[in-house]
């Protein structure tokens, strides 16, 4: 999980580079399934192309799917979210289950949490950074500083509140707000949210950002069928149909998987 964590959190600060084509993104209507793309491999295909499966050779899964958006693509992503809820137990159950046993409810690796707060280290310095060229760009005084408490950073703790950018974490945990980046990470395993307005393929001039990226990881021990990590990847036009990829991992979130998920998700979605 280090590398998604790391990605997530550190690689989506830098903004998004758009492709130039010179026909704007029409709206899809099925997905484009390759047979494969990177470590993935294709299993099926739904009859209207609106979804389709992959798997790797390690046993990660992968699902595709295309949505359609009738209010919000937030809206439209939160039923999968609760999917993906729903594969952690609750602390109830989990409490009930080591009573039955006679054993202190177990605990996730800290693993999560540590990788996270790397990572929301990383995120600090590039969200300050942009946020001051931010403010050169608008000619405002290089002497005009951003005001706030920017706090400590010692060793593996960083402790950072300024406006729009609010970061606590240490050894075993982490709490990251950056913009649209929201890290929640400690001894229970990792949620890290991601959201953000981007420019669709054929629209690098335009003003405006008709499409979005969006991210959602669960990280936890204690998932169901021994999977280690589950969320989704989407993006595409905002008012939709949008294409999510859903994908379960046995051994963390891989570097090729995740880099795999985000290239069906960027080839279908149009962003």
């Amino acid at each position: 999980m280090k590398s998604l964590l790391f990605l997530t959190v550190c690689g989506l600060m830098a903004g998004a580079a758009a492709c130039a084509p010179t026909k704007p993104a029409t709206a899809r209507v099925a997905l484009d399934c390759p047979a494969n793309k990177g470590d993935l491999k294709l299993t099926a295909t739904a009859a209207d192309r609106k979804s389709c499966t992959y798997v790797t050779r390690d046993g990660d899964e992968v699902s595709l799917r295309l949505i359609p958006v009738s209010t919000t693509y937030e809206a439209a992503l939160q039923p999968i979210e609760q999917e993906l809820q729903a594969e952690a137990p609750s602390d109830q159950a989990t409490g009930k289950a080591a009573d039955a046993k006679g054993e202190a409810p177990a605990k996730a690796s800290s693993g999560a949490a540590a990788e996270a707060a790397k990572a929301a280290k990383q995120a600090a310095d590039d969200a300050v950074g942009q946020m001051r060229d931010a403010r050169k760009d608008r000619d405002i005084d290089a002497d005009d500083k951003v005001s706030g408490d920017v706090g400590s950073d010692h060793g593996d703790h960083a402790d950072i509140n300024l406006p729009g950018i609010h970061i606590s974490a240490d050894d075993d945990k982490a709490k990251v707000n950056v913009g649209m980046v929201h890290v929640d990470a400690g001894e229970n395993g990792a949620t890290v949210r991601v959201a953000r307005d981007v420019r669709l393929r054929g629209e690098a001039l335009s003003p405006e950002r008709h499409g979005f990226r969006a991210t959602y990881i669960l990280a936890r021990d204690n998932l169901k069928d021994g999977w280690k990590t589950v969320g989704y990847e989407a993006g595409g036009p905002k008012s939709g149909p949008i294409t999510v990829a859903v994908f379960k991992v046995h051994e963390g979130h891989r570097h090729n998987v995740s880099e795999d998920v985000k290239r069906l998700v960027r080839d279908n979605g149009g962003v």
